[in-house]
C-alpha cells in the first residue's frame, strides 16, 4: 500500500498576482520615498551651513577679530569655508573648502515676485546671483551690516527650498523653509 503525499505550493498565477501587487505598491511609494530623501539631503545641507555660520560667529568672538564664512559653487557642487577675514579681499584664494551633497545647489534666480531668494554679500550685487557669497562676523559676533540669506534647493526638485538667515544686526541666525505665499519681503523661503 502506497501512501499518497499531498504536494502543496503556489501556482504560477498566484506568484504573478503577488509580484504585480508588490510592483504597484512600489510604484506608489517610490515618489514619496524619493521626496523624503531629497528633503533629508536639503535639511542636512542647511544644517551644515547654519553651523558654519555659528562657527564663524563664535570664532570671531573668541579671537576678537573678524571671521567669515564663504560659499561658492565649484563644478556644480556647493562649497563652504570658515576662515578669518582678510581686508580688501572678498574671498582669499588659499582656503580649505568643504563640499555639501552634490544634489544641492544655491538658489540663484529671482522668484516669481522678481526678488532674489539668496541675498548674502557677493562681489557684484546682481540678481540673478552668480556668487561667490560671504557673511562676516566682527569681534562682537555681529554681521558687519551684512544681513541676508542663503537659499538651498535640490537639483532634482527645485520646489523644495531651505534657507539660513542672518536676520538682525546683532547676529541672530535662523533657518527657514519655502512657503506657498510670499512674506512682506516678497520671499518664499522664510
Amino acid at each position: 500500500m502506497g501512501k499518497f503525499r499531498s504536494i502543496q505550493g503556489y501556482t504560477l498565477l498566484e506568484i504573478l498576482v503577488v509580484v504585480v501587487i508588490v510592483g504597484i505598491l512600489s510604484a506608489i511609494a517610490a515618489p514619496s520615498w524619493l521626496e523624503f530623501l531629497n528633503r533629508q539631503k536639503l535639511n542636512a545641507g542647511v544644517d551644515r551651513i547654519y553651523w558654519a555660520m555659528r562657527s564663524a560667529q563664535s570664532n570671531a568672538k573668541r579671537d576678537k577679530i573678524t571671521w567669515q564664512v564663504s560659499f561658492r559653487e565649484e563644478n556644480s557642487i556647493v562649497q563652504w569655508s570658515v576662515h578669518p577675514a582678510e581686508s580688501q579681499i572678498f574671498i582669499p584664494d588659499d582656503l580649505q573648502w568643504n563640499n555639501l551633497n552634490q544634489d544641492l545647489e544655491i538658489y540663484k534666480d529671482k522668484n516669481n515676485k522678481g526678488v532674489c531668494e539668496t541675498t548674502l554679500a557677493q562681489p557684484t550685487r546682481s540678481c540673478p546671483t552668480i556668487g561667490p557669497w560671504r557673511v562676516q562676523f566682527n569681534y562682537k559676533g555681529n554681521p558687519n551690516g551684512q544681513i541676508g540669506q542663503i537659499t538651498l534647493t535640490n537639483k532634482n526638485s527645485s520646489k523644495l527650498q531651505r534657507c539660513v538667515y542672518v536676520s538682525t544686526l546683532i547676529g541672530n541666525l535662523r533657518n527657514g523653509k519655502n512657503h506657498p505665499k510670499a512674506n512682506g519681503s516678497k520671499k518664499y523661503c522664510y
